[in-house]
């Protein structure tokens, strides 16, 4: 009796992950080998730069809460301890968002802490 094999559930696999590698170029798309290999390298990527993220949007916090307060003759650290020391709960992203789209209310609280 043939070896049988279920070339019906493979082909949907390889199809699945070639759909997945759609808009890389040249064999990264079609070619079963390479494509699996990008697609791997890929979610490596991925996690890695979840990761990142996070990173690299507190650096851009701290460089336009920065940008804001030295407008009023502070500096980053200065403000950032000052407001501690009032026990002022907004967290990087909200004060560098006041900073940037709310420049009175970042102006009130560069105030209060002076």
């Amino acid at each position: 009796m043939p070896r049988s094999v279920n070339a019906v559930a493979s082909r949907a696999r390889r199809k699945k992950l070639l759909k997945l590698t759609k808009g890389n170029f040249l064999a990264r798309a079609n070619v079963w080998t390479v494509a699996k290999n990008t697609y791997e390298k890929g979610l490596t990527y991925a996690y890695r730069d979840r990761k990142a993220k996070k990173r690299t949007f507190r650096a851009l916090w701290i460089q336009r809460i920065n940008a804001g307060v030295r407008q009023y003759g502070m500096t980053y650290s200065e403000f950032m301890g000052k407001v501690a020391a009032k026990k002022i709960a907004l967290n990087r992203k909200v004060l560098a968002d006041l900073a940037m789209n709310h420049p009175q209310a970042f102006e009130a609280i560069v105030n209060a802490v002076k």
